[in-house]
C-alpha cells in the first residue's frame, strides 16, 4: 500500500466529523429521571400527509407505490388520521401515557379538527417537515431546503400556537445542512440520528442541538412492514426492550429512554391495537417508569448534565 494511504487529516479516536464528541454510553453520565425514575417512556406518534401523486424521485417509507391514483395505499394512510389515531389516543388515556406528536405541516392544514384534538389534550407537537413527498435529500440545494424548513415550521407554529422545539425529518432523511438549518429556525432537539440510547449534544453552524434517540428498531412500521413480524412479536420486542433498559438503568444507577415510534395507520388497526395496549399496560406497570414528552425528557437530561448531577434530576 502506498504510504500516502495512511495520511488522513482527521485520523483520531472516534468519529471523522465535529458534529459531536464521540464517547461510549458507559462513559457518559446517565442521570435518573424526575422522582428518581429509571426509564423514560417516549411514545412518538407520527401524523403524516402522503400525497396521492408524489412528485419526488425519493419515495419515503409509506409513500405511494402503485400508478396514480394509488387509492389503496392513500386511503390506508388516511385511515390512520380518520380512525386509527383515535384508538391510539384512547389507549394513551387508559394507560396514563403522555405521547408526543410529530405532524406534517400540510396535515395540520388539511385536518384542523385533528390538530385541535391534539392541542386540547395538551400534547407536544414536533415538526415532521412539510409532507411525506418533501424529503431533505440531495440534490436539494441549501437555499431551497432552508425555505422548506422555514415554511414547514412557520406553518405548524402558526396553526398550533406552540413553540415547536423538536424536529423529525420525513423518512428520517437529512442533507448535510439539515441540522444547521433547523437550528437556525429555533429547533432545540431533533430525532433523526439513532446511534444512541440517551440524548447527546450535537453541533451546528447555528448553535447546539440535542440529538434525541428515537429508536428505528422499535418503529412499528419497521417491525411490522419491513421485517414482516406479527403484532404479537412487536409487543414482545417492546416488552423485552423495557425489561433490558430498566435493568441497565438500575445496574448503572442512572436512567434510560424507551422510545416508541408509532403510526396510526399501522397500530391503529383493530387487529393490532390490542397488542399495543398490552405493551403499554406492561410498561406502565413497571416501577420506575416516567411517561413524558420528548421536550420534557430533553429538558430533564440537559438540566441534569448542566448541573453535573449523577443522581435524580
Amino acid at each position: 500500500m502506498d504510504a500516502d494511504m495512511n495520511i488522513y487529516p482527521r485520523r483520531g479516536y472516534g468519529m471523522d466529523h465535529d458534529r459531536y464528541d464521540w464517547q461510549m454510553l458507559i462513559h457518559r453520565p446517565t442521570p435518573a429521571w424526575p422522582g428518581g425514575k429509571q426509564l423514560a417512556l417516549w411514545v412518538n406518534v407520527n401524523l403524516q400527509f402522503f400525497p396521492m401523486n408524489p412528485a419526488s424521485k425519493t419515495r419515503l417509507p409509506g409513500s405511494m407505490t402503485m400508478p396514480y391514483p394509488d387509492l389503496r395505499h392513500f386511503t390506508l394512510r388516511d385511515y390512520g388520521n380518520r380512525v386509527g389515531i383515535y384508538r391510539l389516543l384512547e389507549a394513551f388515556e387508559r394507560h396514563g401515557v403522555k405521547p408526543t406528536v410529530a405532524m406534517s405541516a400540510r396535515l395540520a392544514e388539511r385536518y384542523p379538527y385533528l390538530l385541535e384534538r391534539v392541542l386540547k389534550r395538551g400534547d407536544e407537537l414536533i415538526a415532521h417537515g412539510w409532507d411525506m413527498d418533501s424529503p431533505h435529500v440531495a440534490p436539494l440545494a441549501p437555499d431551497a431546503e432552508a425555505e422548506l424548513v422555514r415554511r414547514s415550521l412557520a406553518r405548524l407554529r402558526a396553526l398550533s400556537g406552540q413553540r415547536v422545539r423538536g424536529w423529525l425529518s420525513p423518512g428520517r432523511l437529512e442533507t448535510a445542512a439539515t441540522p444547521d438549518l433547523i437550528a437556525a429556525e429555533g429547533i432545540e432537539y431533533f430525532c433523526d440520528w439513532v446511534n444512541d440510547d440517551m440524548p447527546y449534544r450535537f453541533r451546528t453552524d447555528a448553535g447546539p442541538l440535542w440529538a434525541m434517540p428515537l429508536s428505528n428498531e422499535l418503529d412499528d412500521r419497521f417491525i411490522l412492514m419491513d421485517n414482516l413480524h406479527s403484532a404479537e412479536s412487536y409487543m414482545e420486542q417492546v416488552m423485552d426492550a423495557c425489561d433490558l433498559l430498566l435493568d441497565e438503568a438500575r445496574t448503572s444507577g442512572g436512567g434510560r429512554i424507551l422510545a416508541l415510534s408509532v403510526h396510526p395507520w399501522m397500530l391503529g388497526q383493530p387487529h393490532r391495537i390490542g397488542y399495543f395496549e398490552r405493551a403499554l399496560a406492561y410498561i406502565m406497570a413497571q416501577p420506575g417508569v416516567w411517561s413524558a414528552s420528548a421536550g420534557e425528557i430533553a429538558d430533564a437530561y440537559a438540566a441534569a448534565i448542566d448541573t453535573g448531577s449523577n443522581g435524580s434530576v
